[in-house]
């Protein structure tokens, strides 16, 4: 891959490695990816559809993971405190959604970009709405995708979901692009799966950077930032919630409290979707997103 560059580093330390797509002049449209996903998990050609439209887009690394910067956290046993987490005792974690919301604000601040339509994806989702309830003056819409609020009685995952969260992680190329396949097969879009596309996007993000630690300290963030229920309800910017129905990860319940949570968002649940966004989907959230924009500059004529 060509070098991207590199936001210089915030009050925390923390440098994000982004890229930009389309005209600088045109409606600033932010992506935020989930959990351990690099910036290369936004298919270009997905985000080329949205430059179509007029975006310039910005897609980024989260702190964590890729060629952002890896927050120094000392001696932090991760498998321990996920247990314990899961168990019901006091989260501790390395940093906080809020944190990595204040990231994505001082990208924005690089980039000379006072507000952006913001897209997020999972933790993306979650990250989205925090900016929302902090930084309200950024963002001209919020579209949440296969998200939730964190409140522990909706958004669960199956069983089956769960435990891919606890598992060890794999620690070789071949082992990791393996279980990047099976995870992909067990929480993706049932009958959309394209295990060929699914292993290039893991090799790929394999050779730019494999910090497997970091998927875990993320994890924490999400677990010890508690719910938003309560201030998502202060929200006062237009909103868009997509989720699929069959999304095994963040159950469908996490984006209909999403939605109940802020006042006047629109709820979209996809029939077949589960906690991906294969190709066959995009022309969906293009134009579902686009929509939004285009209401958003209207409310705010």
């Amino acid at each position: 891959m060509t070098a991207m560059p590199i936001a210089p580093a915030n009050a925390d330390g923390i440098e994000l490695c982004y890229e930009t797509f389309g005209d600088p002049d045109g409606v600033p449209l932010l992506l935020i990816m989930g959990l351990g996903g690099q910036l290369v998990r936004w298919d270009p050609e997905l985000v080329e559809g949205f430059v179509d439209r007029g975006f310039y887009a910005i897609r980024f690394d989260n702190r964590d993971v890729g060629l952002s910067t890896k927050p120094a956290v000392g001696s932090f046993d991760i498998g321990s405190r996920l247990l314990a987490a899961f168990g019901g005792q006091p989260v501790e974690a390395p940093y906080l959604l809020s944190d990595m919301a204040a990231d994505a604000v001082g990208l924005l601040d690089h980039l000379d970009i006072p507000a952006a339509h913001v897209v997020g994806v999972s933790m993306g989702g979650m990250i989205a709405q925090t900016m929302a309830i902090e930084h309200p003056g950024r963002l001209l819409s919020l579209t949440s995708i296969m998200s939730t609020t964190g409140d522990l009685d909706v958004g669960q995952p199956t069983p089956e979901a769960a435990m891919l969260l606890l598992r060890p992680r794999a620690t070789d190329r071949a082992g990791a692009v393996a279980a990047d396949i099976e995870v992909s097969r067990i929480i993706g879009s049932p009958e959309h799966f394209d295990p060929e596309r699914v292993r290039r996007d893991a090799e790929l993000s394999y050779d730019r950077c494999f910090h497997p630690a970091g998927i875990g300290h993320q994890l924490l963030a999400i677990m010890a930032s508690g719910s938003r229920s309560a201030a998502l309800a202060d929200v006062d910017v237009p909103t868009l919630v997509l989720h699929g129905d069959v999304d095994p990860l963040v159950d469908v319940s996490g984006g209909r409290r999403t939605a109940e949570a802020i006042p006047g968002a629109e709820l979209v649940v996809i029939e077949g979707m589960g906690h991906d966004l294969p190709p066959v989907f995009w022309p969906t959230l293009i134009e579902r997103i686009t929509a939004l924009a285009a209401r958003a500059d209207i409310a705010a004529a």
